[in-house]
């Protein structure tokens, strides 16, 4: 199965989404086919063998729209991404603007002279045209609503077509309404001109005017706000530097980020960003990887290190081979995360979409009914009211937007900081999450060996000791010896020289420092080599106890009775938000579960540190997803929280997918969710950001419902006027999106 993106052309409201919907779903080969009216994009799960691109396009454009398929992300593309939004803006708001200058002068003609009990300005002089010179009056409104038209022209040519291709929209909607009062004021100027004046009473050009008005007004702060819910991917897009600087036989050229080839050599100066991800082949850098991992702090590149398409080079010069470019980057993999998390739908919007399927021909129905009992009980203009008043405020546009655009903005908050959400599905069933699943190493641990405790003799300096433990361990491979080392860098200790280093299996090692002979190990080396411990037993055992791995330390000075001079203990340390995670998910009402290899006495050590609910211990990693799948069984909805890597399978069998990781392919692959920075607190913050937007596309689609509900009647009752009607319609909109960019405003940790 593929799957692409395409950008869609023309759309007006949910009905024109659904349309296109539902015409690509019935296309031979689709697997899925989704489109999202907030982004205009058309996400496709197709065969591509029994279907190209090409045919998805002619599909689209059969309907009335335009398939433009989505390329990855070159400079250009994100240049017009970027400034779409503002050009739909600016288009809008000059037609607004034009239309306003009409509409509003053909507003007060019409009005002030009707409406005595306040004196508006030449209102009296206005009154005695229409008394004396209706013919006038009435053509003044007919000109003014003229170029209304004419600026409101897709209203027409989109609703009208939309009406031939039996696929009523929005559009068709204003098109029906303000057709129907032109004409009808038309009918009635023709009726002055034959001196019929009492006909001057029924003009309604002004409500044509006024609607097309509103509506403009309404379309532009809807696209102003709708930009404001995208923002995150532009940001995501604006991190790719645009330049890069390739070395070819010697010399450096300059070229556009999007032209490098896989196998160039690319130089990185200070202060540069990385164009595309690659290995350092020369030189060394300190690269600042934050919008990756979150770290603040640099990490040191030297060659045959991995290097990231828009992390920063903060030191030093490298020349490096690029291996990923284009969409194949980290980066562009994140960015497509992101954007099928936006375009695809979640399983809430289904009922919003049935609705906003059949609304537009149901509202056309109820309309014209609502029309006819009218001409019956008061005449004709009260029914034309009442017909436009019905059209004009049914909104299948809150509709559409109430879902996709929650959506949007609840996964680009999680993108701004560092949580991915692979599909709109994840993010509605990450709320319902009642149990989460960690696994134990480089999960709530660090997953790399740290020293823990340094126990020194009575007359021994602990840095003495460390010293000299970390140099007789500068040439053992094991973690544990680079644990030890590792520490010593970190206190800046200098690592002295060892001679006739000896390994002994399952016992320890053994160097030479400064002519001192210096044994680490266990018990066993201890008595093989006659050195007395008893005194540093007790806490030997007790560092054991603990689920550390502790080595006793005897520097062999050739007494005749040596003695040891110290314990040092190492173990995989927890994370330091691990504990302020569970607590948070405790919180919350989420209970939790460890899962690990590790005996169970290590395991529930490092379970009661954090406080975690569960301790599954002794579990081969092919045996996790069974575990997982145990807890599904007893009722529970499961989320697996793991690298993305040793535990693909247990990510796959769990309801909801977590991987820790710094968003690599096996990672994005093997999870519904990537946490980029590696820190537990943004589980929580996954699971709450989840929460926090389902509440919001609830509120929305109570809010879209409502106020169809409850305005549609009113309005067949005839209680509304049509110019109130297109106002109610613009703010329903409106609301419905500043209360989805409150999403935007949300912290994310406490």
């Amino acid at each position: 199965m593929n799957s692409k993106i395409f950008n869609i052309k023309g759309m007006t409201c949910a009905a024109c989404a659904q349309r296109i919907e539902r015409t690509v779903n019935r296309l031979s080969g689709v697997k899925q086919a989704a489109v999202n009216f907030a982004n205009e994009k058309l996400f496709v799960e197709y065969d591509n063998s029994k279907l190209s691109v090409v045919d998805i396009k002619e599909a689209v454009k059969k309907t009335g729209y335009e398939a433009e398929e989505k390329n990855e992300n070159s400079e250009s593309k994100i240049d017009k991404d970027r400034n779409k939004s503002l050009n739909e803006i600016t288009a809008l708001k000059i037609k607004l603007i034009a239309s306003a200058v009409f509409s509003l002068p053909l507003l007060y003609i019409a009005m002030s002279p009707m409406i005595t009990i306040i004196n508006f300005p030449f209102a009296e002089q206005l009154h005695h045209i229409m008394n004396n010179d209706p013919l006038v009056y009435a053509i003044l409104q007919l000109l003014l609503t003229i170029p209304v038209i004419i600026i409101g022209y897709k209203f027409y040519t989109v609703g009208f077509m939309s009406l031939l291709h039996k696929s009523p929209n929005m559009d068709s909607l204003i098109a029906i309404g303000t057709t129907s009062a032109v004409l009808y004021s038309v009918y009635n100027v023709r009726q002055i001109f034959k001196g019929n004046f009492e006909f001057i009473e029924s003009l309604y050009f002004e409500s044509a005017g006024v609607i097309i008005t509103l509506v403009l007004l309404g379309r532009m702060l809807e696209a102003a706000a709708k930009g404001k819910t995208g923002e995150a991917v532009k940001k995501l897009m604006e991190l790719a530097p645009n330049k890069a600087i390739v070395i070819k036989d010697g010399i450096e050229t300059e070229i556009p980020a999007d032209e490098v080839k896989t196998g160039d050599i690319i130089l990185v100066k200070p202060g540069a960003k990385i164009p595309v991800d690659g290995s350092v082949k020369n030189g060394s850098a300190f690269i600042d990887e934050s919008m990756l991992t979150g770290e603040s702090m640099p990490v040191e590149k030297k060659t045959g290190d991995t290097v990231y398409a828009a992390t920063i080079n903060t030191t030093g010069l490298i020349q490096f081979r690029a291996e990923k470019i284009g969409g194949d980057t980290v980066l562009a993999q994140i960015i497509k995360l992101v954007e099928n998390a936006q375009s695809r739908k979640a399983p809430i919007s289904k009922t919003a979409d049935i609705v906003s399927g059949y609304f537009v021909p149901v509202v056309c129905v109820i309309a014209l009914l609502a029309g006819i009992v009218w001409f019956f009980i008061g005449g004709i203009e009260f029914s034309l009211k009442v017909f436009i008043s019905v059209l004009v405020i049914a909104c299948p546009c809150a509709l559409g937007l109430a879902t996709p655009t929650a959506i949007m903005v609840g996964t680009g908050k999680g993108a701004e900081n560092g949580i991915l959400y692979k599909n709109g599905e994840t993010l509605e069933i990450a709320h319902k999450i009642n149990m989460i699943v960690f696994d134990k190493t480089g999960t709530i641990t660090e997953g790399r060996p740290a020293v823990t405790d340094i126990i020194a003799a009575e007359g021994i300096d602990q840095n003495y000791l460390l010293q000299l433990t970390a140099s007789a361990e500068k040439y053992s491979e094991h973690p544990i010896g680079q644990a030890v080392i590792n520490e010593a860098l970190s206190k800046k200790i200098e690592i002295l020289n060892a001679d006739n280093f000896k390994s002994f299996t399952g016992l320890g090692i053994e160097a030479v420092i400064n002519n001192l002979i210096i044994q680490i190990g266990n018990d066993k080396l201890m008595n093989k080599n006659g050195i007395m411990y008893e005194k540093m037993k007790d806490g030997f055992e007790r560092l054991a106890f603990e689920g550390k791995t502790p080595m006793y330390i005897a520097i062999n000075s050739g007494l005749s009775n040596p003695v040891c001079a110290g314990i040092m203990a190492v173990a995989d340390t927890v994370k330091e938000t691990s504990k302020a995670a569970v607590k948070k998910l405790h919180d919350m009402g989420i209970k939790t579960a460890m899962i690990t290899g590790d005996n169970q006495k290590t395991a529930q050590i490092i379970a009661n540190q954090v406080g975690i609910d569960y301790v599954l211990s002794e579990v081969l990693p092919q045996d996790k997803a069974d575990e997982v799948k145990k807890l599904q069984d007893s009722g529970l909805l499961v989320a697996m929280t793991g690298d993305g890597i040793n535990d693909a399978p247990a990510l796959a069998q769990a309801d909801v997918g977590i991987a820790i990781g710094n968003g690599t392919d096996i990672a994005i692959e093997s999870a519904d969710i990537v946490l980029m920075h590696s820190d537990l607190m943004d589980v929580p913050a996954a699971i709450s950001l989840s929460q926090a937007t389902i509440k919001n596309i609830k509120q929305n689609l109570a809010w879209a419902f409502g106020y169809n509900i409850l305005g549609i009647p009113i309005a067949a009752a005839g209680l509304l006027n049509p110019m109130i009607a297109a106002a109610a319609m613009t703010i329903s909109s409106v609301s419905l999106l500043l209360n989805v960019l409150r999403l935007k405003k949300r912290k994310m940790k406490s």
